[in-house]
């Protein structure tokens, strides 16, 4: 019985160490262009969020490949470490979406 509830908390805190990472992966990599987050990350539903998200992220990416104004984030979007922690880029933009009810910490 009590390793079930280690378990547990080890996956409800792994949960939130997900968000967590997608709030860093979004001040490191986001915050440059998109310098007001609680702006930003509330202009999308969860659901239009995951879409987004979805093949790891590949459609943000193609969003941003295609759009010369986001030229400095070109590296970024094509590199492995933006596929490898786009699920919890994922997590943190649905944690926070407009229909959330949640304001995130962008600091």
């Amino acid at each position: 019985m009590s390793r079930y509830i280690i378990f547990f908390m080890f996956f409800i805190l792994s949960l939130d160490a997900a968000v967590y990472k997608g709030q860093q992966v979004f001040t490191r990599e986001c915050m440059e262009c998109h310098k007001i987050c609680q702006e930003f990350v509330a202009t999308k539903t969860k659901a239009e969020w995951k879409n987004l998200m979805k093949d790891k992220g590949k459609p943000l990416a193609d969003l941003h490949l295609k759009d010369e104004k986001a030229k400095k984030s070109w590296k970024y979007f094509k590199s492995k470490k933006y596929t490898k922690k786009s699920k919890h880029l994922k997590q943190f933009l649905v944690e926070y979406a407009k229909d959330s009810e949640k304001v995130p910490a962008c600091n």
